[in-house]
This record gives C-alpha cells, sequence and structure tokens, in this order.
C-alpha cells in the first residue's frame, strides 16, 4: 500500500487530506498556511490564539499509516529533551481526526538557499566554514543527546540574527538505532540516513559544497567534480573529503570542529563574500 501511495502522489494528497487555510484546531490553533509535506509529515504555519505567537503545527499524514504516527511521536520525544535556543521548542501535542499533531516553535529567518538565490550572497572558503562552523555548534548539542539528526539539508536550516538554527527533526533517531533500509536504496540515501553522526557530517559535506559553489563562476561547459572546479585550500578539501566519506571519516563532531577551526585560523584567502 505505501508503494502504491507513493507512486501515485496525488492520490496520497487526497487520502492525506491537509488542512486548509483558516481552520482551526483544537479550538485554539488557526492554520495560516501549508509549509510543505515531508515523507512522513505535514507542516503549517499556524497561530495560537491563546497566546497570540506564531507556531509550527505538524500532523502526520494518513498514507504513512502506523509509521507515521510513530515518527511523529519520536520527533516530539526527541524535541522535549533537545532544550536549545537554535532548536524549535515543542509547545504541544494533541489528536485532531486520529492523527497525531504537533506544535512546535516557528523559527522566522532565511534559509541559505533564500540568501543565495534570492539575496544572491556569496560564500567565500572562509565564510562557508565558519557558517558549517554555527551549524556544527548546534549538532554538537543534538549528538550530545545520543541523537542525529538524519536531514540537515539546506531547507532545514535557517539563518537567524547571526545564527544558525536547525528545523525538522522527522527522521531524527537514536545513533545505533536499527534502521531499515531497502535493497534498492541508493547509497547516498543510505550514507545521509545512517544512525550514526557520520550521516550529519555527510549532509553537512553537501550543504558546505552548495555554499562554496554560490561564488563559483564556471568557465566551460564541461562537466566536472567539486574538487576540480572549486578553488579551495588544502585544508578545505580535506575536510570535505572526509565529510563526504571519501576518505576515512570523522566519527565525532569535535573532530571535525577542531578541524574547522584550524582552516578558519588561516589567512584569509578572498575577503569578498556574504558575511
Amino acid at each position: 500500500m505505501k508503494r502504491f501511495f507513493e507512486r501515485h502522489p496525488f492520490v496520497s494528497r487526497w487520502v492525506d487530506r491537509p488542512h486548509r487555510g483558516g481552520k482551526v484546531l483544537l479550538g485554539r490553533y488557526e492554520i495560516i498556511e501549508e509549509l510543505g509535506m515531508g515523507s512522513y509529515g505535514i507542516a503549517y504555519k499556524g497561530r495560537d490564539h491563546l497566546t497570540g505567537r506564531l507556531v509550527v503545527i505538524k500532523q502526520a499524514r494518513r498514507t504513512k499509516g502506523e509509521d507515521g504516527r510513530r515518527l511523529l511521536q519520536r520527533e516530539a520525544d526527541v524535541l522535549a529533551h533537545l532544550r536549545h535556543p537554535q532548536i524549535p521548542r515543542l509547545y504541544d501535542r494533541f489528536v485532531e481526526r486520529g492523527q497525531p499533531h504537533l506544535v512546535m516553535e516557528y523559527i522566522d529567518g532565511e534559509t541559505v538557499e533564500d540568501q543565495i538565490f534570492k539575496l544572491e550572497a556569496k560564500y567565500t572558503e572562509q565564510e562557508a566554514f565558519r557558517l558549517l562552523k554555527k551549524v556544527l555548534e548546534v549538532v554538537r548539542h543534538v549528538h550530545a543527546f545520543g541523537i542525529v539528526h538524519r536531514d540537515l539539508r539546506i531547507p532545514n536550516i535557517i539563518w537567524r540574527d547571526g545564527t544558525a538554527a536547525i528545523i525538522d527533526f522527522g527522521l531524527a533517531c537514536r545513533i545505533g538505532e536499527p534502521v531499515d533500509f531497502r535493497d534498492d536504496d541508493p547509497l547516498e540515501k543510505r550514507l545521509r540516513r545512517e544512525p550514526h553522526p557520520r550521516s550529519d557530517f555527510y549532509a553537512l559535506g553537501h550543504f558546505t559544497l552548495f555554499l562554496l559553489y554560490s561564488a563559483y563562476e564556471p568557465t566551460s561547459d564541461e562537466e566536472k567534480s567539486w574538487e576540480e572546479e572549486l578553488d579551495l585550500s588544502p585544508n578545505a578539501r580535506r575536510i570535505l573529503r572526509k565529510m563526504l566519506q571519501l576518505d576515512a571519516p570523522y566519527d565525532h563532531v569535535d573532530e571535525l570542529i577542531d578541524d574547522v577551526d584550524q582552516l578558519l585560523a588561516e589567512p584569509i584567502r578572498n575577503q569578498a563574500g556574504a558575511l
């Protein structure tokens, strides 16, 4: 049944029946707009009529059955433990139309994707790794609780008031927790979903490449690897190769932060940039 819904997204959306704008849940939480439909949940921007504050409301998708309800419950448990100013706070949980819902802090800000494509920000090597360091400081807090995020993509990292916030813990799990992979799952998915800190470093390796490519100007149409296209210092190249598991990977966030600190202590190679 799950495979059927995956192959027919329009049918899936009809069955999931997302809430419409203006609907009030529990007599308190008003839906303003849908933020997006993920693998197991649907997120909305909403308003808490009792407090007046903006919130994120997330519901489990009906088409995901018990898996969706279980993952939403796990996300709630994770957020309840991870009290950090750069991670959304869990405010409430309830059941509506038989589906569990979470209410979380709404973190206003810009994704790095918005900065690059809307504001045309360009990140030099130092600036890219400085932002990576800010993200890693939050990741260190997450890993200290024995949890890996497993979905550190560009949309899930928010830039706000000079700090980096991490959102959407829907795929977070305990380090070492058994995880089911399909036989046909690509290697990249396995690397991103591994229940080990390496999976977060792998995702952040791609995040850092995204930043670095913001300042890249191609000189030909020939397709090349990032190592050929980007003008990187030896330390930057070494760090990225370890994050992307092309070389022996990092096993602990402190090892990665130490290497990033060494890179940031180097003379600045390019003064132009976004930060």
